[in-house]
């Protein structure tokens, strides 16, 4: 039964059923769960919190077989109140598949030669493993929580992240009726990294780094179909002039998802803050696009780990 007091979140004990390489950077990781039957199905480009276990495997306890905490919603209250040695880190990632009747959920992973905690966890992940999923409950009103895509009437979609975005723009792309206009930029670090992903009639454009800059082959990509897109972007302008303010990503969070709008044109945009940063410029303040037609999330910071608290 869906109601309104329930948390749109809850915690999961997540077990690994299977971990496969997709790609040399890309690690896809199922998991199962006797709960799964009551996951969130909105999906889109949603947000879901791993807490990883320590090194010896075990989870920490926020709660994810109490009932009661579960129907509380203090997940965060515990994981923030337990003593240091025991409180594991969380991290960040999106939905790419939950299959409810099935019991399964996959998460796709980032490794990388550097990789932080969550990296090392996939790239290092066995069936049997299990951790914490902190993900939205199908039985609450809220559970679409966490969703960040919301084009409201549009028709012609522009999708534009590097890969730790892919996932997220991996699934948007499945998830869209037929019939859309869409363009989606992915930068990722080697040539085999392109995916596999079901896009209809999309024009998935996978952009391989190799040695250059992160960031500077999506730029590229970008100004380029900027310069061909100046008819749809003009009739995306906005009614008056924007300011956008300055963002000190040493300091700021950057993230903006606008409400489900009224208009031809919507954009999403995902990845390092830097380049995110440069590119909504560009749109917004180079294009005159009306910031209410462009979501920007900075999922990381060039030389900054995630802050989980």
């Amino acid at each position: 039964m869906i109601t309104a007091t329930r948390p749109a979140y809850r915690p999961y004990v997540a077990v690994v059923k299977t971990a496969r390489r997709l790609s040399p950077h890309f690690v896809r990781v199922t998991f199962t769960s006797p709960d799964f039957d009551v996951f969130g199905t909105d999906r889109r480009d949603q947000r879901v919190k791993l807490v990883l276990p320590g090194r010896d495997g075990t989870v920490c306890d926020i709660g994810q077989d109490d009932p009661e905490a579960i129907a509380n919603g203090d997940w965060y209250t515990r994981w923030r109140d337990l003593p240091d040695e025991e409180r594991m880190p969380f991290r960040t990632y999106t939905v790419r598949r939950i299959d409810p009747e099935a019991l399964e959920l996959d998460i796709d992973f980032v490794v990388h030669h550097d990789a932080g905690p969550a990296g090392s966890w996939a790239e290092a992940a066995t069936a049997g493993d299990h951790l914490v999923v902190v993900g939205p409950d199908a039985r609450s009103a809220d559970s679409a929580q966490g969703i960040d895509f919301h084009p409201g009437t549009a028709r012609r979609i522009l999708l534009a992240g590097d890969e730790t975005a892919a996932p997220a723009i991996c699934a948007v792309l499945e998830g869209l009726e037929p019939g859309l206009d869409v363009d989606a930029f992915i930068e990722v670090p080697d040539v085999d990294d392109a995916l596999t992903v079901r896009s209809g009639d999309a024009r998935v454009h996978w952009l391989p780094r190799g040695e250059r800059p992160h960031g500077e082959a999506l730029i590229e990509a970008m100004e380029a179909w900027v310069a061909a897109s100046g008819d749809v972007l003009a009739r995306a302008a906005a009614p008056r002039p924007q300011v956008l303010e300055d963002i000190d990503l040493d300091v700021d969070l950057l993230w903006d998802s606008p409400a489900d709008a009224e208009g031809e044109f919507y954009a999403w945009i995902a990845g390092e803050s830097s380049t995110v940063k440069l590119l909504r410029r560009m749109l917004v303040s180079g294009c005159g696009v009306d910031r209410g037609r462009v979501a920007f999330m900075g999922y990381w910071r060039a030389g900054q780990v995630e802050r989980t608290a």
